[in-house]
């Protein structure tokens, strides 16, 4: 409970520090040529684009920072030190790091899609190959109603790992492609980061309390820096998310 505290209290820092540095960045990506103009607007105003590497910035930063708190009590104890926990953390911000730059550089270098359809399957490997070492689990529940065709559970070995690299392709470009509307792609991140922490909640007290405990360490702090991008992003906008942000919220 002190870590989950001590978590939100570092997301409010980021927060703010969000709110303070988006405003204050806006002419450095002007200047740069990173911009574009506000179709919703009857002005022509210039407002700058891939913003969503300021919030997504500050959220590593903030991840980072966590990482000595929540193992720390672990470190000088090396031989019950949860090196499986440790490793699955650093894939999935190694793996949002790379998402990071994947995004900024199809913003400033506008990739081309068969790029877009190759770079976030590419990212996904940090995270698929912890995944691999410490559970290589490739089988999943039937639903109720296929049972009587396939029975409770089926293994698909590794076409698991195939489907998991697709999703992070689908997951990218289904929030991308909405883009077009104030404050709709954070908007809808928003929406889902919030269901997801409402749901890991409910869930600590379960089983599987170390899995919701590890997705509130990464949700947290990503849905406090999103909200500071939203306030700046709401119609309207005064500035736009970019590619950038859709990758990250990917992961």
């Amino acid at each position: 409970m002190l870590l989950l505290v001590i978590l939100i209290v570092l997301s409010i820092v980021a927060y703010f520090f969000t709110d303070e540095l988006i405003p204050k960045l806006k002419e450095l990506f002007i200047k740069a040529g990173i911009y574009g103009i506000d179709l919703c607007k009857s002005n022509k105003e210039k407002v700058p684009e891939a913003v969503g590497v300021v919030s997504g910035c500050v959220f590593l930063v903030t991840s980072f920072f966590f990482i000595p708190i929540a193992f720390g009590h672990s470190l000088m104890d090396t031989e019950h030190f949860p090196h499986n926990e440790f490793a699955e953390l650093l894939a999935a911000l190694l793996s949002i790091c790379c998402m990071l730059l994947l995004g900024f550089a199809d913003d400033v270098l506008d990739l081309r899609w068969r790029y877009k359809l190759i770079l976030p399957t590419v990212a996904s490997l940090p995270l698929l190959v912890v995944y691999y070492v410490n559970f290589n689990s490739t089988t999943f529940v039937v639903p109720i109603q296929l049972r009587q065709f396939f029975g409770v559970s089926v293994n698909i070995g590794f076409l698991y790992y195939i489907y998991m690299g697709m999703l992070a392709v689908f997951c990218t470009n289904a929030i991308n492609i909405l883009a077009g509307i104030n404050g709709l792609e954070v908007g809808q991140a928003v929406i889902i980061a919030s269901s997801i922490i409402i749901f890991n909640i409910i869930e600590l007290q379960g089983d599987q309390y170390k899995a919701h405990s590890f997705s509130l360490h990464i949700m947290i702090p990503y849905l406090a820096t999103t909200l500071a991008l939203l306030k700046h992003n709401w119609y309207p906008s005064k500035v736009f998310v970019g590619d950038t942000f859709c990758y990250v919220s990917d992961y």
